[in-house]
């Protein structure tokens, strides 16, 4: 296991997890003196895209780091994820990075609005994926 990759996506997770929890009080409390910037992430919070079924967009945020980040946890202490950690992974990472396209896609050609802390999530995530297809080529070669 590459000990840099590693730690990198752990860095990048624990920054996407926080951004999720600020964006998540954000969006439960509706305290706009939060939004710092543009005052975008208003417009972001605001709209029927920030929720899905009532459910923050935020809040899957903070289970999808959270799970990742148990399995890089767990990945040297379960035998389990000793042989699929890296693949789960990926599969969480891809999903994660699918779904940031679609945010970004949202924000840019719907809204036409940029909020600073989602794209900070967004670079997170893009970032773990880029990672965890580095780990997964490595551990497959």
């Amino acid at each position: 296991m590459d000990k840099w990759l590693y730690r990198a996506s752990i860095a990048l997770v624990v920054v996407g997890l926080a951004v999720s929890v600020y964006m998540t009080i954000y969006k439960i409390s509706g305290n706009d003196g939060m939004c710092l910037g543009s005052g975008d992430c208003s417009t972001v919070n605001a709209s029927v895209f920030s929720e899905v079924n009532g459910i923050p967009v935020a809040v899957f945020g903070i289970v999808g780091y959270l799970a990742i980040l148990a399995v890089h946890f767990y990945e040297n202490k379960i035998d389990f994820l000793r042989k699929n950690g890296t693949m789960l992974i990926f599969g969480m990472a891809l999903t994660g990075f699918l779904f940031t396209l679609w945010l970004v896609y949202v924000e840019l050609e719907i809204l036409n609005a940029i909020c600073p802390f989602c794209v900070t999530s967004q670079v997170a995530m893009t970032a773990i994926f880029i990672i965890a297809v580095t780990r997964l080529i490595r551990n497959e070669i």
